[in-house]
């Protein structure tokens, strides 16, 4: 038998806000922030599972609708609403989608978030989370906020960028010198394909492996986990694990949003986020090996190698860095600050 409320409430007014009998009882069981009409939070992505982003976010957006017992209702679309990073963010601060990634495009969308693709600067994985959970990310989140109208939930990766291409391994920086290396056309990237000494070409990415197989190109860079999903083996020879740039990224919610919901709304969210970061992580990072690579690329007929990268590091000191410390002042400091 059913408890009547303790203070006499209106049979019309329950039904209304509860739902009848089915909404007394969720009000009863649910925390707090489960008890407010539900709130629908879209989630765009240009990659959907099983593309390594597209099942993070999907995940997140799983969790924070269950263990908001529907509160939250957050809908993931991977690959079907939008499949422009721009269309995405533009999307989220304009408040016509709740969440999104730049993924690959951080650093066009958020030009902030360039000084973590200098060439080197960011050493290995533990060195890149204790900058993006510290005093450096916590910088960002500001910025974002006030300049961009969104709010950071987590910084995430793509991985290591490497170099692959088809006419030799790559075991010196002098190894190439006059290799045509397809690049994202952004300064960044171009600056440290020439300051390594190879000759940058900035292309989409739709465009490379048709350059490749044309000769435009000699080759270009991906993260070990975008090697077979990219069938970039099919017109490459070697991949030298040269972990020449960082690929840094993000997940943001649209500012106004995030003001919107209730303190415990805001924490489950972050919570679940921090999670969705640990995943991320854990995921990236377990492919982004010697192994790992020899492992995925072997068996479709590709030679890996793991190069010394301190002459390249070096190069890229000399060459690349100093401008970039121009440019990024406070950043840069916060960063160097970090030890690896």
């Amino acid at each position: 038998m059913i408890q009547r409320p303790l203070l006499p409430v209106p049979r019309r007014r329950l039904l209304k806000t509860a739902g009848g009998l089915a909404g007394i009882l969720a009000m009863r069981q649910a925390p707090a922030f489960a008890q407010a009409q539900p709130k629908k939070l879209v989630l765009p992505s240009i990659t959907p599972p099983p593309e390594a982003s597209g099942v993070m976010l999907k995940w997140m957006a799983d969790e924070i609708t269950a263990r908001s017992q529907g509160a939250l209702q957050v809908e993931f679309f991977g690959g079907t609403l939008m499949t422009k990073e721009i269309d995405v963010m533009n999307a989220v601060k304009g408040g016509n989608a709740a969440i999104g990634t730049p993924s690959g495009a951080a650093s066009t969308i958020f030009p902030e978030m360039g000084v973590f693709l200098v060439p080197y600067l960011i050493q290995n994985y533990p060195h890149a989370y204790k900058i993006l959970n510290g005093a450096a990310g916590d910088k960002l989140d500001a910025i974002f906020q006030q300049k961009y109208g969104v709010k950071v939930l987590f910084f995430f990766d793509l991985g290591f960028r490497h170099f692959w291409n088809s006419k030799r391994p790559i075991v010196e920086p002098r190894d190439l010198r006059g290799m045509k290396l397809r690049t994202q056309p952004s300064k960044v990237f171009t600056d440290t394909v020439n300051g390594l000494g190879a000759v940058a070409v900035p292309l989409g990415w739709a465009e490379v492996i048709t350059a490749a197989q044309q000769g435009v190109i000699d080759g270009a860079d991906l993260p070990v986990v975008n090697m077979v999903p990219l069938k970039a083996y099919e017109v490459s020879k070697y991949y030298s694990l040269t972990a020449h740039n960082y690929g840094s990224t993000v997940t943001v919610m649209n500012l106004a949003t995030w003001n919107g919901l209730t303190p415990a709304q805001q924490k489950l969210v972050l919570d679940v986020a921090r999670e969705t970061q640990g995943r991320s992580r854990e995921a990236m990072e377990s492919v982004d090996s010697e192994v790992s690579a020899k492992a995925a690329l072997e068996p479709v007929g590709m030679a890996v190698n793991a190069p010394n990268r301190e002459p390249f590091r070096k190069l890229a000191m000399e060459k690349i860095w100093p401008a970039y410390q121009k440019q990024y002042p406070e950043l840069w400091d916060q960063i160097v600050s970090v030890t690896a």
